[in-house]
């Protein structure tokens, strides 16, 4: 462990400067409780400059979590894109193990707008698009020399900043890869949030990047439905069945977002941009990995989506102002 650190020593943030930047950590700062511990919201001072942080300080009294620190800083140390959370640093130190990264969630998570009417079916569309970059990103950027599989993607895990550009977060699993192996199936316990995990899992007794394509089409039907993956005391608990059910029944109108319904009846949204996008969240639930596309294929077709979606604006502008 001392060459890891050695390798992050430049990412090494003093444990008083982030109790200082949390108030000693005071449960007023709390914005998020994850799997690893609490996440709290802080100011710190560095290079001269104030800025806003979040610190996830791990819950070191149930035991564990010292990997997926490891495996999350890891990760991030290596990661820049506009869609993706920033690293600022790390503490290790007094028993104590931090990961500090820039606040990017002004908006919160997906997850706490999926049914909100405010949020518009461009708005819906342009967040697709940016996790769509950034998972095309972690599978296929030459720059690193190797592909990552996030196997962690979920509406919790997107979290939004104050101009709704989402921000991917959440890598304490995420496992690197060659770029010419992305394909081949690394040996894998079933990992994840329930409602997002691989059906394959269970057949090839691991993940490929076909794994975050799958969760990821989960999330887009999230989107479009307005409802979380899993319902615990619903009937219809899970919703990639449900949706599944519903696209092959040529019914899916009957559970998408009420409100983005009433868009689509005032002329809101471009019939064409809804195929579009259905088609393909549709093609990632695919239970055959083989059968479901690739992050590159399903950038182009949101990019798609969200380009009709957008050519038919000024045309509702033009039937509001003659109506």
């Amino acid at each position: 462990m001392t060459t890891t650190i050695a390798k992050f020593a430049h990412l090494q943030i003093p444990l008083e400067d982030v109790v200082k930047a949390t108030d000693n950590f005071h449960h007023d700062n709390i914005i998020g409780r994850g799997g690893l511990g609490h996440v709290y919201k802080g100011q710190l001072q560095q290079s001269g400059e104030l800025i806003t942080i979040s610190a996830l300080r791990l819950d070191r009294k149930h035991g564990g979590g010292v990997v997926e620190f490891w495996t999350e800083l890891s990760m991030l140390s290596d990661l820049k894109h506009p869609n993706i959370v920033s690293i600022v640093g790390f503490c290790d130190e007094k028993h104590e193990k931090i990961i500090v990264t820039t606040y990017e969630a002004k908006n919160g998570s997906l997850k706490e707008h999926l049914n909100s009417p405010n949020l518009t079916w461009t708005q819906r569309l342009k967040i697709c698009v940016g996790v769509a970059r950034a998972l095309s990103y972690l599978h296929y950027d030459e720059g690193r020399g190797y592909g990552v599989i996030h196997l962690n993607v979920n509406s919790s895990t997107i979290l939004l900043d104050e101009n709704w550009e989402p921000k991917l977060s959440g890598f304490k699993v995420s496992i690197k890869q060659s770029l010419n192996r992305m394909d081949q199936v690394v040996l894998s316990e079933p990992i994840g949030t329930i409602g997002y995990i691989d059906p394959e899992i269970g057949k090839t007794k691991g993940v490929t990047c076909k794994s975050d394509i799958y969760a990821f089409g989960v999330v887009l039907f999230e989107i479009l439905c307005g409802r979380i993956a899993y319902i615990r005391n619903d009937a219809n608990r899970l919703l990639a069945p449900l949706v599944m059910q519903h696209y092959e029944n040529e019914t899916l109108p009957d559970i998408i977002h009420p409100d983005l319904k009433n868009q689509m009846s005032g002329y809101q949204i471009s019939v064409r941009s809804l195929i579009i996008y259905s088609e393909t969240a549709y093609s990632c639930l695919k239970e055959e990995r083989s059968h479901r596309p690739y992050m590159l294929n399903i950038v182009n077709r949101l990019e798609k989506a969200l380009e009709k979606a957008l050519k038919f604006q000024p045309r509702l502008e033009y039937f509001n102002c003659s109506s």
